[in-house]
């Protein structure tokens, strides 16, 4: 079996967690067999080896539309529907803040893709998508696709809530490479330590994550890639940051093991996640983790995890301390290592092909 995996244009230059998705379901899957060719959307490609597409992130329908006129293959998207449509209402700053309270959330990400098309520059798989328009664009590709392919239940409802298209779909979760974050005896866990490993943007909320640590007897370290679209938000979190935060320079993953290992709390405070890998790499190396009530992370992580909201500094702290109050959280480590693990995820998205291609 061929796949053609194709994927936003700057995966790897801004990589995310979608990246570490990407190239880690691609790995496991060569495993089982399957030959994966991984294509960014602005690359010239021929679809003729290949026995199905598989698409990421219908967020950005602007880098899909146009492969699936080309291809004329069957295809499965990995939706990965983030929903950003809070953050930019409630806590965004800026210009595209204000006029986020008046104007629906589809027209916003039809606006920023067009600022990015006119003003950087930035492709588009194909100039219809203009034409279509943002959600029109999502519709077109979540009706003709042979299968979704949500990390979770409830992200598959939020689409069909929204979208109104109800396909077959199958479940593919998140995951962590379970050699790789596993509880470590070589480094001592400070009690006070609180850890947040994510992009520093708005939509990590880092800003009230600092405004909850300051005046505390808790340490933060911020680690992760400082957001270039947010300068502004990147420069409040270091104006408002005491002595008490530290901001690290990006890691690599075999860097970030250790400093899970010395963390008691790992915090995601996010104003939407689908999940987080940061969250589920935490708890198999043994932090209590908190994470923001928003998206779909309850059905991750049940109540084993302590939940927050984004938009109050003291309901963080208030989870904080739960969790730093609290011994390690067993149930949540063996479950992350025996569930989430990207062989397992590589083995649901097997499995979806070959249901997929046998119909096909």
């Amino acid at each position: 079996m061929k796949v053609l995996f194709i994927a936003r244009h700057d995966l790897f230059s801004y990589a995310g967690g979608d990246t570490t998705q990407i190239v880690s379901t691609a790995k496991y899957l060569e495993k089982l067999g399957v030959q994966v060719t991984i294509k960014l959307s602005t690359e010239k490609i021929d679809y003729s080896p290949y026995h199905l597409i598989h698409y990421f992130n219908i967020i950005d329908p602007e880098d899909i539309l146009g492969h699936i006129f080309k291809s004329k293959k069957p295809y499965v998207v990995s939706t990965i529907y983030v929903d950003y449509s809070e953050y930019d209402r409630v806590a965004r700053k800026d210009l595209l803040g204000f006029v986020s309270k008046f104007i629906a959330k589809n027209r916003i990400e039809y606006l920023k893709t067009t600022a990015k098309f006119l003003l950087k520059g930035e492709k588009v798989s194909t100039l219809l998508f203009f034409l279509y328009g943002h959600k029109n664009s999502i519709r077109y590709i979540l009706k003709n696709a042979s299968a979704l392919l949500p990390n979770s239940h409830n992200e598959y409802k939020r689409i069909v809530n929204d979208f109104g298209i109800d396909k077959p779909y199958f479940v593919i979760t998140n995951a962590i490479d379970a050699e790789l974050f596993k509880s470590s005896k070589e480094y001592i866990r400070n009690e006070q330590l609180v850890l947040c490993a994510a992009r520093i943007e708005g939509n990590k909320n880092q800003l009230n994550l600092i405004k909850a640590i300051n005046q505390t007897p808790y340490q933060l370290w911020l680690v992760g890639k400082t957001s270039t679209n947010q300068k502004r938000y990147v420069s409040s979190c270091k104006k408002l940051a005491n002595q008490q935060t530290t901001f690290l320079a990006p890691v690599t993953q075999n860097e970030l093991v250790a400093l899970y290992a010395q963390a008691k709390v790992h915090v995601l405070p996010s104003w939407f996640e689908t999940t987080g890998l940061s969250s589920l790499e935490a708890a198999a190396m043994g932090c209590n983790i908190v994470v923001a009530d928003k998206g779909d992370v309850r059905e991750y992580f049940g109540d084993l995890a302590y939940y927050c909201s984004p938009d109050n500094p003291q309901s963080i702290l208030n989870a904080i301390q739960q969790a730093m109050q609290s011994a390690t959280n067993e149930v949540l480590r063996q479950k992350v290592l025996t569930d989430y693990t990207w062989e397992k995820t590589a083995q649901q998205t097997y499995q979806a092909y070959k249901a997929i291609l046998k119909n096909d």
